[in-house]
């Protein structure tokens, strides 16, 4: 059998034995060391190893993570990534350089949330990015990574469904980047959605079509403003499906009131369309009372407490009735259909334009028409095939 020239690689097998080791001291080019440092980790990784050996097998990786040869340390970090390595041997990987480290940060196990936290401080973008990546991601990781600042870190994070994203978190990262398409898009696609964080995107969405209409066709501000506000309106009120938790639809209440975007419209359509805990938020926040008091003056002051209510609302005056009808609709309906979403609107709807035609206004008129449309619709069944 013909002998191998010096310069010949090491063996293909995953393991590394003793002709292996006789071969790399006989040539230890960086091609070689770099396979022995990858055996040397799969044998590791493998968990066939007693104590002695390990302690062994580690020794080599605080070696070989000397390597001048990024190649060397490239094999050994992307052997290990999966591994369960003592920490000091993942932290010293992790901030290797960026062509070592970010596939071994990506998928390891072996670092906690304050080693993630530090690399995070110390480190490059493409470390943050990598972090931003993994399969999960603390909140306490999260809020580092969006101090950061940077688009691509960010941009990934919200992208990755499996970070725990805070509610102050989310609008933290709205404060920065709500403008930035890359940024915004992955956000409004995350599962879970708080109702804040939405009203936010609509009203992102909408100031830009403003701008839009504004610079491109010319059309006055005025009526621009009007479109885009009827616009965000009804996109604000279609968030709210009856089911949002009291404290999620506070924070969302407190949102519209603090920007100056708690209408009436807004509050008497989302009345129609079925919430009453944001009409009753709603008023309470315009009248400046607690909510405990603004439902007593709803529901136990008969027609005289509403009425009340609205003026310290400075709700108009054209609205009350709209309002009375809903929440008497809303009173008859809870015993009868109130789980049927959708046949609840319909009734509240259809009543609300029946009895109430004079007081309705042509934009909301139009508004309720469509929704009972669409509504009527969903109530077809779908033909067999």
């Amino acid at each position: 059998m013909a002998q191998r020239k010096r310069g010949a690689q090491v063996s293909s097998k995953k393991t590394l034995s003793q002709t292996d080791v006789a071969r790399l001291l006989q040539d230890p080019s960086a091609a070689n060391r770099a396979d022995a440092a990858a055996k040397v980790a799969a044998a590791f990784s493998g968990g066939d190893m007693g104590d002695k050996e390990r302690a062994i097998a580690e020794d080599i990786f605080h070696a070989m993570m000397q390597d001048v040869e990024v190649r060397v340390r490239q094999a050994l970090a992307l052997t290990l990534a999966d591994a369960a390595v003592p920490r000091d041997v993942a932290l010293k990987i992790a901030n290797d350089v960026a062509e070592v480290a970010v596939p071994f940060i990506e998928a390891t196990k072996a670092l906690d949330d304050d080693d993630l936290i530090q690399i995070i401080t110390n480190q490059t973008a493409d470390h943050q990015v990598a972090i931003a990546r993994r399969k999960t991601v603390s909140g306490k990781v999260a809020d580092a990574l969006v101090e950061t600042r940077n688009e691509d870190v960010v941009a990934t994070l919200v992208a990755n469904d499996g970070a725990d994203l805070s509610p102050t978190t989310m609008n933290r990262v709205l404060d920065t980047f709500g403008h930035v398409k890359r940024v915004a898009t992955p956000m409004a696609k995350r599962p879970a959605l708080p109702l804040d964080v939405a009203e936010r995107l609509v009203t992102l969405v909408s100031d830009k079509i403003q701008k839009q209409l504004l610079e491109t066709h010319g059309i006055s501000s005025d009526l621009t403003a009007e479109l885009v506000l009827q616009t965000r309106e009804r996109a604000t009120v279609s968030l709210l499906d009856g089911s949002a938790e009291a404290p999620d639809v506070h924070a969302l209440v407190d949102q519209l009131h603090k920007n100056g975007r708690l209408t009436p419209t807004i509050v008497v359509r989302a009345l129609c369309m079925g919430d009453l805990t944001f009409f009753e938020t709603a008023l309470a926040r315009r009248a400046g009372i607690t909510i405990t008091n603004a439902c007593k003056l709803i529901y136990e002051h008969g027609e005289d407490g509403l009425a009340r209510l609205f003026d310290r609302a400075d709700m108009p005056a054209n609205m009350l009735e709209i309002s009375r009808v809903a929440l008497e609709t809303a009173e008859d309906m809870t015993l009868n259909s109130r789980d049927d979403r959708n046949r609840f609107r319909e009734v509240m709807l259809e009543r609300v334009l029946t009895r109430c035609e004079n007081q309705v206004d042509n934009d909301n008129l139009d508004y309720f028409i469509s929704k009972l449309g669409k509504l009527a619709a969903a109530q077809v069944p779908t033909a067999s095939a």
